[in-house]
């Protein structure tokens, strides 16, 4: 006799293909080999991404924007509300954890060769992802209307506007018109969470969905050796691990909150002189690092700080094309052009980080994230060295 749960499932299976589904996770597996460890920061940039969706919502039941209300209210959930000063420095906390991870993870996936065929979507829509979340970065970092991020914002939008041609109409459009003002700050919102989720939410969907269908890849090296470890199952083995990362990421995310609160600072006022020494978010400190470097002046009516923001766009462009332009990883499976070109570009972004805010900590953290990268295939070479004997 059919139990009431039975029936269900029976009802539920009738309208939603849940044992196909069942049946595909059953086979899943993951590859693994001494860089298995990469495949983690995927996850946990989505773990982040979640947070943020959470924390988001409940500060968005409180928040007003309004240039003469978006301070008072970030205030008194700081101030007023339960825990809202917590909830405040764990969204912020956690907007910069996921796109430091999201970096990381593209970074791996650029020098592993992931984004090979047949995964050149997989890759385009994870670079997508990548520029968008610095977009929300950018986007929220006006949201509190405190004097900081105003004038961070008035020297972001120049910066777009300094681009030939379209740049005036970029300006326009990101400020809403010609000046930082509350239109700048609603308009700003918009983007912040409801534009930007939306268009964030279908990329992340086809995301997840081609990773699902196409697996995970491994390095050219690993592909071609005779003798290749038995991959892991993706449930429970993966998962289970996967879930332990995500514990220790939500430890850190918690202290850095707790122990480090976010600073609201003072309110906007437009007619205040601007700060000496502003600093954008660090994810564009080495774009924002460059341009100080750009002496004044034009030629050929183009002003010379735009030529190195132009270049930046093309770089962009160019890093969303890699799986359509290194066709030596296809033919051969390794192209030693594009490893030396990557290998520059993490330099120069780390270097000038580093030198924007006059740290070697940026420094120090991707040392320590290419140490444990290293070591983790070491410990797993010796322990496969160790079984062969």
């Amino acid at each position: 006799m059919k139990t009431r749960w039975m029936r269900a499932a029976e009802w539920i299976e009738e309208r939603f293909p849940i044992a196909v589904i069942r049946e595909a996770v059953a086979h899943k597996t993951v590859p693994v080999h001494r860089f298995s460890i990469c495949y983690y920061f995927g996850g946990i940039t989505l773990f982040f991404f979640m947070i943020q969706v959470a924390t988001g919502i409940l500060l968005m039941l409180y928040y007003r924007p309004s240039a003469n209300e978006a301070f008072e209210s970030v205030e008194f959930v700081m101030t007023t509300v339960p825990f809202g000063w917590l909830i405040r420095s764990i969204h912020s906390w956690s907007a910069n954890l996921m796109i430091f991870f999201a970096l990381v993870h593209l970074i791996t996936v650029y020098f592993m060769k992931a984004y090979r065929k047949p995964r050149e979507i997989t890759w385009v829509t994870g670079s997508l992802l990548l520029f968008i979340g610095m977009a929300f970065g950018f986007s929220g970092y006006l949201l509190p209307w405190n004097q900081l991020a105003f004038f961070a914002t008035n020297v972001g939008t120049d910066i777009a506007g300094a681009v030939p041609l379209v740049g005036e109409y970029i300006l326009h459009f990101l400020r809403g018109g010609s000046r930082v003002t509350g239109g700048t700050l609603s308009r700003f919102y918009g983007w912040h969470v409801a534009i930007l989720p939306a268009i964030t939410t279908a990329i992340l969907c086809l995301h997840l969905i081609l990773v699902q269908i196409q697996g995970m890849s491994s390095p050219p090296k690993e592909e071609s050796k005779p003798t290749q470890r038995k991959p892991m199952k993706f449930i429970p083995n993966f998962l289970l691990r996967d879930l332990f990362a995500w514990v220790i990421v939500l430890a850190l995310l918690a202290a850095l909150g707790a122990l480090l609160p976010w600073e609201l600072g003072e309110k906007a006022d437009p007619f205040a002189p601007a700060f000496k020494d502003i600093k954008p978010e660090w994810y564009f400190m080495f774009m924002f690092e460059t341009l100080k470097l750009v002496p004044g002046g034009e030629i050929l009516g183009i002003e010379y700080e735009a030529i190195p923001i132009m270049l930046f766009g093309v770089a962009g462009l160019l890093l969303i094309l890699v799986p359509f332009l290194d066709r030596n990883v296809i033919r051969k499976g390794r192209s030693p052009g594009f490893t030396l070109v990557g290998a520059a570009a993490v330099v120069y972004i780390v270097g000038f980080t580093a030198w924007g805010y006059r740290s070697m900590v940026p420094v120090y953290i991707t040392l320590a994230t290419a140490a444990i990268i290293y070591l983790s295939g070491f410990e797993r070479k010796k322990e496969s060295g160790r079984k062969e004997e």
